[in-house]
């Protein structure tokens, strides 16, 4: 069978559960896929409208394509029986826009900014919950665990999305018994990118507008993903929004002061970026990464690091660097430092370098042995 055909089989076998079925949905393209595929199942009978539930995070500093989109979705799932659930809660984020300050976190729908939010709350959100005992208290990936611990949570999350994506799935796949001691499933988790896009084409699928508008400032298709402003999956479309929604970016200007940071140093290393405008701007010098780096984990990390969160995460690098360093080509070493300047609070630009470094010295010994191999036999 093709992909679609197994999601299908996946989602019908967890609402033959006869449990709750919690789905996450955020609006994003791998969230309308799946729910579009539970939809049609519900109006085919196949399945049962009256367990679902589907929960949506509202971060707040959405796009407005994103909450309109989940507007549409909340209508469907309700017209069949389902429950919709909008959460408008304190939940902490992370924002690649404070690597400067003393936290690199911010609370959504913070009590006491009231006048400076991005949106106002839909007069339906649930804006309190007994799980979150204060503000901040954790971050919506715990909070969802906490509220469908008892039924089965149902993700769009995909192995090919990233190498973090796919080392989830592989430790969610390979724990004793495999997926029976999690509530947990994913079932659209084996589909590409490609796969995604089709779908979506083949089933005339609304998507946000908000992934035309990172395309057309240069996101590859791969990366194309949406969160809030202030996330690095989509913090590329802050430079649209200044440029077509002056009163928007007002908003936003004003929850986030720091957002005049994408539009000076977008093309940097603050940004993960390495483009033509990049090299004008900094020459053609060759830097020496290696002993920049050195400087910067192993000789005054206290320089560089001010505050504990970046401090923290700069010991897990150092512990690498000094692990791995003798295998680092020049690239990763580049790799490493942007990673440490644009901040890494979640560790996912580290993940994606040990893969790297490791896949690479793998390839290189392979190559080796091939290569005396065949000097011998010469």
């Amino acid at each position: 069978m093709d992909v679609v055909q197994a999601a299908r089989l996946r989602i019908r076998n967890v609402f033959s559960n006869g449990v709750p079925v919690y789905m996450s949905f955020s609006a994003g393209k791998d969230s309308l896929c799946m729910s579009h595929l539970v939809y049609d199942q519900i109006m085919q009978g196949r399945i049962d409208a009256s367990l679902l539930t589907v929960v949506f995070i509202d971060e707040e500093a959405l796009y407005p394509s994103m909450e309109a989109m989940t507007l549409r979705w909340r209508k469907r799932f309700l017209s069949v029986g389902a429950q919709f659930r909008w959460y408008c809660l304190p939940l902490k984020q992370i924002s690649v826009l404070r690597q400067l300050q003393n936290s690199e976190s911010w609370i959504t729908w913070e009590p006491g900014k009231e006048d400076c939010w991005v949106r106002t709350p839909p007069p339906w959100a649930i804006r309190s919950c007994p799980y979150l005992e204060y503000v901040g208290q954790m971050t919506y990936q715990d909070f969802l665990t906490k509220i469908t611990r008892d039924g089965i949570q149902m993700t769009g999350v995909r192995a090919s999305e990233s190498v973090q994506r796919l080392q989830y799935i592989a430790r969610m796949e390979t724990k004793e018994h495999g997926l029976s001691k999690r509530n947990i499933i994913a079932p659209i988790y084996d589909w590409k990118d490609n796969d995604i896009w089709l779908y979506i084409k083949e089933h005339d699928l609304d998507f946000p507008e908000a992934y035309m508008d990172l395309y057309r400032v240069g996101t590859p298709k791969p990366r194309l993903r949406l969160s809030n402003y202030f996330a690095s999956e989509s913090i590329a479309g802050l430079r649209q929004v200044a440029e077509v929604d002056p009163t928007l970016w007002e908003r936003i200007e004003r929850r986030e002061p720091n957002a005049y940071l994408t539009l000076l140093y977008w093309d940097s290393e603050m940004f993960h970026r390495s483009t033509r405008k990049r090299r004008q701007m900094e020459g053609e010098v060759q830097k020496d990464y290696k002993a920049i780096l050195t400087e910067m984990l192993l000789k005054h990390p206290e320089k560089y690091f001010t505050n504990p969160g970046t401090y923290r995460v700069a010991m897990q690098y150092r512990r690498f660097f000094i692990k791995s360093a003798n295998m680092m080509t020049p690239k990763s070493m580049r790799t490493m430092h942007d990673a440490l300047v644009a901040g890494d609070p979640k560790l996912r630009s580290l993940r994606a370098l040990f893969t790297t470094v490791y896949t690479d010295y793998a390839n290189y010994n392979r190559a080796d042995i091939a290569r005396r191999k065949e000097a011998d036999e010469a």
